[in-house]
């Protein structure tokens, strides 16, 4: 859903994860400028693990 340089505020939706057939909105903790997405569309990712740079 976002890019890198793109702005984001708090609480926009930054992708979304499927985790048991149920798709999850990951949504931005805070306001500013995706810097990094550190994976990949269909990769898959661990609880708690770091999806993007916001700075």
């Amino acid at each position: 859903f976002v890019d890198v340089g793109q702005s984001v505020k708090k609480g926009d939706i930054l992708c979304i994860v499927e985790a048991m057939k149920m798709m999850n909105h990951i949504e931005a903790e805070t306001s500013g400028t995706i810097e990094s997405i550190l994976v990949e569309n269909g990769q898959p990712v661990e609880y708690d693990q770091p999806l993007f740079t916001i700075v």
